[in-house]
């Protein structure tokens, strides 16, 4: 029997996995190198500055560079969200990661419902056995039923 061809799922053996990240151009560690020139750039224009009398310039160096650092720090720390499906066996386990936060549901497959939340561009809603967790936050919307119609087929194909 072939196995079957996903667009979002990677096939390993009887398991079917499901990785939807944050679209990233940055990671947090070329941020930290490129905040770090960064500081050495503005603070070392901003003692040239002070060096000739301007003794202003470096307090507001320091305030923008606490900003942007402050900003950088809140984007960091969301770069590497994601969520994880994972099929095995009789079970369906979905994970979601925010900003270090693990949260993780499991279902048994034969129970589980694949629906959108509200609309086909809306979020995609797992629920069974008392449990609800929404997928999809980092699928373009227009594509969110296709993950839902793999997910659903993969649950049906055993």
């Amino acid at each position: 029997m072939p196995k079957p061809v996903f667009r979002f799922a990677t096939v390993q053996g009887q398991a079917v996995y499901w990785f939807l990240k944050r679209n990233c151009s940055v990671t947090p560690q070329q941020l930290g190198w490129l905040y770090a020139s960064l500081c050495v750039l503005s603070l070392g224009i901003a003692g040239m500055f002070w060096a000739m009398g301007a003794v202003l310039v470096m307090p507001f160096a320091w305030l923008e560079l606490a900003a942007v650092g402050l900003a950088f720090l809140a984007y960091a720390r969301h770069a590497t969200d994601g969520e994880k499906i994972s099929l095995k066996g009789r079970q369906l386990v979905v994970e979601f990661e925010s900003a270090g936060h693990l949260q993780r549901a499991e279902f048994n497959r034969d129970w589980v419902r694949v629906e959108p939340v509200a609309d086909d561009r809306s979020l995609i809603e797992l629920s069974g056995q008392g449990r609800r967790v929404n997928v999809g936050r980092f699928v373009r919307p227009e594509l969110r039923p296709v993950l839902a119609q793999e997910i659903r087929r993969a649950l049906r194909e055993a």
